[in-house]
């Protein structure tokens, strides 16, 4: 690999890392935000949190419907944005560290 090709690797890992804590972040004000519509603190008629809702919605929808086909709502409870959560945490933030050591154990 070229001299600068380690660099590039880590700067990648830095953007992969920070985008999925900035997205754990958006499901976190989603499920706030969810939470607060259900129980009538947020006015759905109001445009501004219309809207907000419609933005959370489509940046989290794509991830966590496939994981609410699999997993059962117990109690109508939710819980794919923790699985999804819990998924980013303990396994895609470690794999992308295991990835990082072994480019730069590769000559990165």
């Amino acid at each position: 690999m070229a001299e600068g090709s380690g660099s590039i690797v880590f700067v990648l890992f830095v953007i992969l890392t920070r985008v999925l804590e900035i997205y754990c972040w958006i499901l976190l004000v989603s499920c706030i935000f969810v939470n607060l519509y259900a129980f009538g603190i947020l006015d759905s008629r109001n445009q501004i949190v219309w809207k907000i809702g419609v933005f959370l919605e489509r940046l989290t929808e794509p991830v966590l419907a496939p994981v609410r086909r699999v997993l059962p709502t117990p109690g109508g409870i939710d819980f794919s944005p923790m699985v999804v959560l819990l998924l980013i945490q303990y396994v895609l933030q470690p794999t992308l560290v295991k990835l990082l050591y072994l480019s730069m154990e590769n000559g990165g």
